[in-house]
Formats: C-alpha cells, sequence, structure tokens
C-alpha cells in the first residue's frame, strides 16, 4: 500500500512538473508559427508586388508550413496559423492532404490564403475547409496569369525554397483547428 501511494505521488509531482512544460512547449509552438507566418509573407511580398496589395485589402490570412511525400500514394500534413488583420485574434490550425498520383518525392513548401472578406475568413477557421471541393477557388488561375485576385473571397498562394509557384495543386487538401494550440482558445467559445 506505502508503494502504491509513493508511486500516485510521485506521478501527481511528475505531472505537476510537467505541467508548465506543456504550456511553454505550446507558446513555443505559437511563437515559431507566429515567425514563419512573417517570414512567409516577406518572401511572399518580395517574389510578388501583388500579393502585398491583396494582402492590404484581405479581412485576414492564413500561413501553413507543410510537408509532402508523393510515393505512388500522396500524404502529408503541416500546421499554420490564421489571423485576423482587424482584431489581431491568432488562431492556430492543421491541415492534411492526400490523393493519388504518379510521382515520387518529397516537398516542403508554405501556403498562404488571403481572405477577402470577415464571412470567407470566419468560415475557414470555425468550420474548416476542404480544398477537394473548392480547388477551383483557389488554384483557377493559369501560368500565364502573374497578378493572383480573389477567387470567390479566396488569393492562394504557394511557397517553395524555388519561390513562388504559379499554380498550385491543393486537392485533397484539409484544413481545421488545432485541439492543441487552441486548446484555452477552444475552451471560451
Amino acid at each position: 500500500m506505502t508503494h502504491r501511494m509513493l508511486a500516485i505521488l510521485g506521478m501527481a509531482l511528475a505531472l505537476a512538473l510537467a505541467a508548465p512544460s506543456i504550456a511553454d512547449d505550446k507558446a513555443e509552438k505559437r511563437t515559431k508559427l507566429d515567425s514563419m507566418a512573417e517570414q512567409t509573407l516577406g518572401k511572399l511580398f518580395a517574389d510578388d508586388a501583388h500579393a502585398k496589395t491583396l494582402y492590404d485589402k484581405a479581412y485576414g490570412y492564413a500561413v501553413f508550413d507543410v510537408k509532402k511525400i508523393s510515393l505512388g500514394i500522396t500524404g502529408g500534413g503541416g500546421i499554420g496559423v490564421a489571423v485576423n488583420k482587424e482584431s489581431g485574434k491568432r488562431t492556430y490550425m492543421n491541415m492534411g492532404l492526400g490523393g493519388l498520383n504518379i510521382g515520387l518525392g518529397g516537398n516542403i513548401y508554405q501556403t498562404v490564403f488571403l481572405f477577402q472578406d470577415e464571412g470567407t475568413f470566419n468560415k475557414f477557421v470555425d468550420v474548416g475547409w476542404d480544398a477537394q471541393a473548392s480547388a477551383d477557388a483557389v488554384a483557377a488561375r493559369s501560368a500565364a496569369q502573374v497578378e493572383a485576385n480573389f477567387i470567390k473571397g479566396v488569393a492562394f498562394y504557394q511557397l517553395t525554397e524555388a519561390g513562388l509557384m504559379l499554380q498550385a495543386d491543393i486537392s485533397g487538401t484539409k484544413y481545421w483547428k488545432s485541439k492543441l494550440n487552441n486548446d484555452d482558445q477552444l475552451e471560451k467559445e
């Protein structure tokens, strides 16, 4: 009985000591995501001056850091942040993707969404977004068309180490709120 009590007390002490560390990890992840978003936006604006014009008009934006692997089956995922420019509120999000292809390899890239209005932004953040159903809304520009515009309230960019890609395949991609990084925000809602 004494050993059981000591084990329970030991576990309770370990959890109590780990709690600040877990909170620190969340804060550190949020800081890294915010920094990634700022750096990605800076690169986007340097690569595409028109993107800055759309950003200035946008109600909000979201930036994701994505890792994708293709081995006949495409899979990947990422994390990011959606920002309401008016209030400054940040919502940390996840994304996952999957599909079939004939490619082989991997890719690391960042995606940027610019949302024209409050309704489009809130729907993305609150409901999530399935790019399969809306791929034409954000990737409907041709390779010859240099300037992106809002299409159905969204402008989309994909950046790689090689620079801005004029076309992006985002079908089979789903976006949703991160329970891990927003747990304090989700409890309030």
